[in-house]
């Protein structure tokens, strides 16, 4: 074994997510349902442990929103089971809440083919990391948020130390507590949510605890942008049947409006839910809800204000 090696399994034996737990080493011989318990026991403590940063978790979203409102991008990076949930929030965003192009971005160690197989020895190169960060033209108005259950994986703490030099916001991830990558960031977030039912097999607990807390950032800072009326999701992009037939439902909640009206709302604005509300709240034509969400920034609410007043 060599020295970098014994260094690695020493890091890791000092891990909460590598932890063993001798009181488990015999739940291969449980009845199915007796381990479907066990792991149902091990996920309800999750959201607790969520809640605990919740201080940390909404000062990070206040400051990637500020960011993002001045035209920013909020980018993850990060490596395996990491890197395939930032990649999944960021590619759920364009439907929910019409972002721009580009504008919420996953990277994943190893590239796309490291979604759906393994890519031997990706995580471990920070060099990688500030590649791909280059390639995407990160700077000083985006933010990059790097996410690692241990804490110390080269590829995501490699992001977030170049994302740093470059004058981006960064935010660490992790479900370690005292991190690499919550050092190496400016907002540090480290869900502690104990050992695993399989010792080391964080896509388990840690990776339901960072789903959670991806979830919280993204949808939270797209209500800071204005991209929801309430709780209603009015910047839906509807690209098939499914959401199409939601949109006309979002418009029929926020207006109160008769199926006939809403569909001449839909079409005077093309299919824009947002429009489409405040065509009908405030009594104007489809240009002029769009002039008047232009001018407000995309804000339904501020717009709805000036056609008021």
């Amino acid at each position: 074994m060599t020295t970098e090696h014994r260094a690695l399994r020493s890091q890791l034996e000092g891990l909460t997510t590598e932890a063993f737990r001798p009181e488990l080493s015999e739940i291969d011989t449980l009845p199915t349902l007796d381990i479907a318990r066990l792991m149902n026991g091990e996920d309800a403590g999750v959201a607790a442990a969520v809640a605990l940063r919740l201080p940390e978790i909404a000062a990070a979203i206040d400051a990637v929103s500020a960011r993002m409102a001045e035209g920013g991008r909020l980018v993850y990076a990060g490596a395996g089971t990491a890197g395939r949930l930032g990649v999944l929030d960021a590619s759920e965003c364009p439907p929910t809440f019409d972002t721009a192009p580009g504008q919420v971005v996953g990277v994943i160690a190893g590239g796309p083919e490291a979604l759906v197989t393994s890519v031997e020895g990706a995580e471990d190169s920070a060099e990688l990391a500030r590649r791909d960060l280059d390639a995407l033209g990160v700077g000083a108005v985006d933010c990059v948020v790097g996410v690692s259950a241990s804490g110390r994986t080269p590829y995501a703490v490699g992001a977030v130390e170049h994302a740093r030099s470059l004058g981006a916001l960064t935010v660490g991830l992790s479900c370690n507590a005292g991190s690499a990558l919550a050092v190496a960031a400016e907002h540090g977030i480290e869900v502690v949510v104990g050992p695993e039912l399989l010792a080391g097999s964080t896509r388990l607990k840690a990776g339901t605890a960072q789903k959670l807390v991806l979830n919280m950032l993204s949808t939270i800072t797209m209500i800071r942008l204005g991209k929801t009326y309430g709780n209603l999701m009015v910047d839906v992009r509807a690209s098939n049947e499914k959401l199409r037939a939601r949109s006309r439902r979002i418009v029929a909640l926020a207006t109160g409006a008769g199926e006939e009206e809403i569909e001449q709302a839909l079409t005077a604005t093309h299919g824009e839910v947002k429009n489409a509300v405040l065509v009908i709240l405030a009594g104007v034509d489809g240009p002029t809800a769009a002039r008047l969400l232009e001018e407000s920034g995309g804000r339904l609410r501020a717009a709805l204000a000036t056609a008021a007043g």
